[in-house]
C-alpha cells in the first residue's frame, strides 16, 4: 500500500522548501511529503492522489497566497479528502483569519511562522494530528469503490449511506471501461449493480446497510449487553445526549439505524447555530460531535434498527431487527423525524432515480447546467436551494403556501431573494412524475386555480412534513395523534398521572410514560424543531437520567 501523503502549499519557495525539509526529516520514512507552490496546483496534485486511491493524512496551507488563499484551498480540498487533517500556516498578524477558518473549514490547528525549532513548534502538532488521522475508524475504507448506474436506486442508496456516514469512496459508472473490468473480475454483469469493493478487495453485491457498515469500519456490534444509558438516534439530540452522558462517566451506547447527523447532517449549511458565525455544514457538525462522543468513551452502533422496547423490572430491554438485544438502566429516544413521502402518480418508482428525500448533496455536481426542483418551505428546503444554486442552471422552490415568511428563517428568505437563479413558486404542488427508468418530467398544479403544467427535469428533492418513526413504540409509550412522544407535563390529565404510572412522583420534564425512558429533540411532542434546541434537550435528558439513577 502506498505511503500516506502530507501536502504543503506555499507560494514562497524558501518557506516551501524549509517546511518540506523538516517534514521529511521527521516523517519521510512513513509518509510521502508533497509540496505545491499554489492552491490551484495543489488541488490538481490532490486529484491525482485521489485517482490513484492513495490516502492523504494532513494538508498544511499558507494563508497568504495569491489567487487562492489557504482557507479557500482547504475548503476546496475538503471535497476531495474530507478526513484529512487541516493546518493553516500564518504570520502573527493573520491569527484572526486563522481563528475564523476554524468555523469555515473545520481547521484542526494553525501554526505561526517561523516554526523553528520544529521539535517544539511543529512536530508535536503533527504527531498529534497524524495519530488522530491514523486512528480514525473510517481510514480502512479509503479505497472503497462503488460500481453502479447513475439512475439505479440501489446504487444511490449505497452512495447515500457511505456519504452520510462520512466514509470516503470512489464512484465508478458501470458503463465505463473500469466499471466493466471490475464487474468482469467479480463475475457480475451490469444488471448486478451496485458492486462494492472494499479496501481489502472484498466484493459485496447489493449489500444491506448492515453488511456495508461492517465492511467499511463502522461498528455494528455492542461491546456489552448492559449499559447505563442507551441513546436511540444519532441526530443532534442523540449526539448531544451521548456526549454529555459519556463525559459524565455513564456507560453509553448510541444506536443509529442509518447515519449519524439525522436530517441536520444532510444540511449543506447551518448558519444560525451558536458559535459558527460563518455557518457550518451538517456533515462537519456531525463529524465533530461524533468524534467528541467517541473521545469520551461512547460506543456508536451503525445500521442497527431497534424494533421494540420492554420494561424488565428496573431495567429496559431493547431488541434489534436481527433478534439480538441489549439492556440498560435508562433510554433516551432521539429518533428525530423523517421527510414525508410525496403523493403523486408515478413518483414512488423514481425514488433514488430522480426523486430524492433530503439533500443528496453529493448529486449536486451532476445537476450542473440543469433545472432542479425542490419541494418544501422550511429551513432544510431553503438551505438546499441555496446550495444547489451553485451548480444548477435554475432552482425552482415549490411551496404550497403564499410565501416563505411563516415557515423559513428570515436570514434564509433574504439569501434566497438575493440569488437570481432561485425562483420561488407559491401555491404549487407536485401531482405526478414520468420518465423512462428515471424521472424526466413533473406535473405541477396551482392549488388556487387548479391549473396543471408539465415541466422537464431529472431532479426533484423533497423536504416536506415531519413524521416521527415511532410505530415500534405503539402500546409502550404514550404518543399524540401524530405519533410524537408525550413527555413530562403533557402526560398529566387535570393533574393526574398517566395510567399504569408506577412511581409516587410526577414524570420528569423529558420523561415518557415509561419511567427511565426519556425523549429529546424532534421526536418529542411540541418540541422546537431547531438544531440548537435538540442538542440542548439531549443534554437536559442526561441530567434527568442522573436524577433517575440516583432515585428512580
Amino acid at each position: 500500500m502506498a505511503k500516506p501523503t502530507i501536502l504543503t502549499v506555499d507560494d514562497d519557495p524558501g518557506v516551501s522548501r524549509a517546511i518540506a525539509r523538516d517534514l521529511r526529516r521527521r516523517y519521510g520514512d512513513r509518509y510521502r511529503v508533497l509540496r505545491a507552490p499554489s492552491g490551484e496546483e495543489a488541488l490538481e496534485a490532490l486529484r491525482e492522489v485521489k485517482l490513484r486511491g492513495e490516502p492523504l493524512a494532513v494538508m498544511i496551507a499558507d494563508y497568504r497566497m495569491p489567487t487562492m488563499n489557504g482557507v479557500q484551498f482547504l475548503e476546496a480540498a475538503m471535497d476531495l479528502f474530507p478526513l484529512a487533517r487541516r493546518v493553516l500556516l500564518t504570520a502573527y498578524a493573520d491569527t484572526g483569519a486563522a481563528i475564523d477558518a476554524i468555523n469555515i473549514v473545520d481547521l484542526d490547528h494553525y501554526l505561526l511562522k517561523p516554526w523553528s525549532p520544529p521539535e517544539e513548534n511543529l512536530y508535536p502538532v503533527l504527531d498529534s494530528l497524524l495519530e488522530l488521522w491514523s486512528n480514525a475508524p473510517e481510514r480502512g475504507a479509503g479505497e472503497t469503490r462503488i460500481v453502479g448506474h447513475r439512475w439505479s436506486a440501489p446504487s444511490f442508496s449505497v452512495r447515500e449511506f457511505l456519504a452520510r456516514n462520512l466514509v470516503p469512496y470512489r464512484w465508478i459508472a458501470a458503463d465505463e471501461p473500469e466499471g466493466r473490468r471490475l464487474l468482469d473480475a467479480a463475475g457480475l454483469s451490469a444488471d448486478d449493480v451496485p458492486l462494492v469493493i472494499t479496501s481489502e478487495g472484498k466484493t459485496l453485491q447489493s449489500p444491506t446497510e448492515a453488511e456495508l457498515a461492517a465492511q467499511v469500519g463502522l461498528s455494528t456490534t455492542p461491546a456489552s449487553d448492559f449499559y447505563d444509558v442507551v441513546v436511540i438516534g444519532a441526530g443532534p439530540a442523540g449526539l448531544g445526549a451521548a456526549v454529555y452522558a459519556a463525559s459524565e462517566g455513564l456507560r453509553t451506547v448510541l444506536v443509529e439505524r442509518s447515519a449519524t447527523g439525522g436530517q441536520a447532517g444532510q444540511s449543506s449549511r447551518i448558519e444560525n447555530y451558536l458559535g459558527f458565525p460563518d455557518g457550518v455544514s451538517g456533515a462537519q457538525l456531525t463529524d465533530r460531535a461524533r468524534r467528541q462522543a467517541t473521545r469520551f468513551g461512547a460506543e456508536i452502533l451503525s445500521a442497527r434498527e431497534v424494533v421494540s422496547l420492554e420494561a424488565a423490572g428496573a431495567g429496559r430491554v431493547l431488541r434489534f431487527s436481527d433478534g439480538t438485544s441489549i439492556g440498560a438502566h435508562t433510554v433516551v429516544l432521539a429518533t428525530g423525524v423523517s421527510y414525508r413521502r410525496l403523493e403523486g402518480e408515478g413518483l414512488n418508482e423514481f425514488t433514488g432515480a430522480g426523486v430524492f428525500y433530503g439533500s443528496a448533496s453529493f448529486e449536486a455536481a451532476n445537476c450542473s447546467g440543469q433545472d432542479v426542483y425542490i419541494v418544501g418551505g422550511a429551513n432544510s428546503a431553503g438551505q438546499a436551494a441555496v446550495y444547489f444554486s451553485r451548480y444548477a442552471r435554475r432552482v425552482h422552490l415549490l411551496v404550497r403556501g403564499a410565501d416563505l415568511i411563516r415557515s423559513m428563517s428570515y436570514y434564509l428568505v433574504q439569501q434566497i431573494s438575493a440569488i437570481d437563479t432561485i425562483e420561488v413558486h407559491p401555491h404549487t404542488e407536485v401531482t405526478g412524475g414520468e420518465g423512462d427508468r428515471h424521472l424526466q418530467r413533473l406535473t405541477l398544479r396551482d392549488n388556487r386555480t387548479g391549473d396543471v403544467v408539465t415541466t422537464d427535469t431529472s431532479w426533484l428533492f423533497v423536504f416536506i412534513g415531519a413524521e416521527p418513526p415511532t410505530d415500534w413504540l405503539d402500546g409502550v409509550v404514550a404518543r399524540d395523534g401524530r405519533g410524537f412522544v408525550l413527555t413530562g407535563p403533557d402526560l398529566l390529565t387535570e393533574g393526574a398521572r398517566p395510567a399504569h404510572w408506577p412511581l409516587s412522583r410526577d414524570p420528569y420534564h423529558l420523561e415518557t410514560s415509561v419511567p427511565g425512558v426519556f425523549a429529546a429533540g424532534d421526536v418529542r411532542a411540541d418540541s422546537v424543531k431547531r438544531v440548537a434546541s435538540a442538542v440542548g434537550e439531549g443534554a437536559m435528558a442526561v441530567s434527568l437520567v442522573h436524577r433517575y439513577l440516583e432515585a428512580p
